[in-house]
């Protein structure tokens, strides 16, 4: 397992993560609920969602190396046109309706798990954790990087995160990691020619 690659992992999914509705959801759920319960929950979920999409990502280092590449290059692409096109008052709008839903559950745990996990499918970091483990061949170090990175970003909502949202705009988060993606989807798309 390389140390490196979890560190990428870790990165780039943190970033992506942070100004993803579903860190809304788990500040406007820890308002509700007990911060750890929120946070035992949605790293539940979110260990999930990151073996799916390594097991996903598994998957496409089937493919010959070109197309993988060339797949992964799109993939890179469409996340960074999601993250730098995308506007901030919705991803919060869409939060804060995936925790009143929630509002009525009798257990925290279990709701913020169904929240998180209904949440995240095909979510833009479950998409980038699959690209990751198709690109670096080590499945081991980007489960472990990309559910830490979640998992840390999961802490930061449920104890910190209404001064983060004042402090930190989100947009030029949102902004920045829109960037990062691009940069990768350059360099695997210069990596398949």
């Amino acid at each position: 397992m390389s140390i490196t690659t979890a560190a990428v992992a870790f990165a780039l999914i943190a970033v992506a993560e942070l100004p993803d509705k579903t860190m809304i959801a788990m500040i406007v759920l820890a308002g509700r609920y007990r911060p750890l319960h929120v946070w035992l929950g949605a790293a539940a979920a979110f260990a999930l969602q990151c073996t799916i999409a390594v097991a996903a990502g598994r998957l496409l280092e089937l493919l010959p190396h070109r197309a993988l590449e060339i797949l992964v290059a799109v993939l890179f692409a469409a996340g960074a046109v999601y993250l730098l096109a995308s506007k901030e008052s919705r991803e919060e709008h869409e939060g804060e309706e995936e925790a009143e839903r929630s509002r009525g559950a009798r257990r925290a745990i279990p709701t913020v798990f169904v929240v998180i996990a209904i949440g995240e499918m095909g979510d833009l970091t479950q998409i980038l954790t699959a690209n990751l483990a198709a690109r670096y061949h080590d499945p081991l170090a980007v489960l472990l990087g990309a559910t830490l990175g979640l998992w840390g970003v999961s802490a930061l909502a449920v104890s910190a995160g209404q001064a983060l949202v004042r402090v930190v705009p989100l947009a030029a988060v949102r902004k920045a990691a829109g960037v990062v993606l691009a940069a990768l989807a350059l360099y695997s798309a210069l990596s398949a020619f």
